[in-house]
């Protein structure tokens, strides 16, 4: 097990045997804002580019990181 599988376990555990409604209020909270905080905002190019990867995809024009690391070492030498 991980170090934050074990954390998250140890948080779930206190979470559950928790009684005080104020404290569990206060964890929520935390969690609210911290994903708010999580959001990235894209700029539209962004999102273009996102979208042109996944038509990529979608279409199988893909390079597989073997064949990527093959370029790479020719370009770098």
């Amino acid at each position: 097990m991980t170090t934050l599988d074990s954390i998250k376990n140890r948080l779930i555990d206190k979470i559950l045997a928790a009684q005080n409604e104020k404290f569990l209020e206060a964890i929520e909270k935390i969690f609210v804002t911290t994903q708010k905080e999580d959001i990235v905002k894209l700029y539209p190019e962004q999102m273009e580019m996102l979208m042109m990867s996944d038509a990529d995809i979608a279409s199988g024009n893909v390079v597989s990181e073997a064949e990527l690391d093959k370029q790479d070492s020719q370009w770098m030498y």
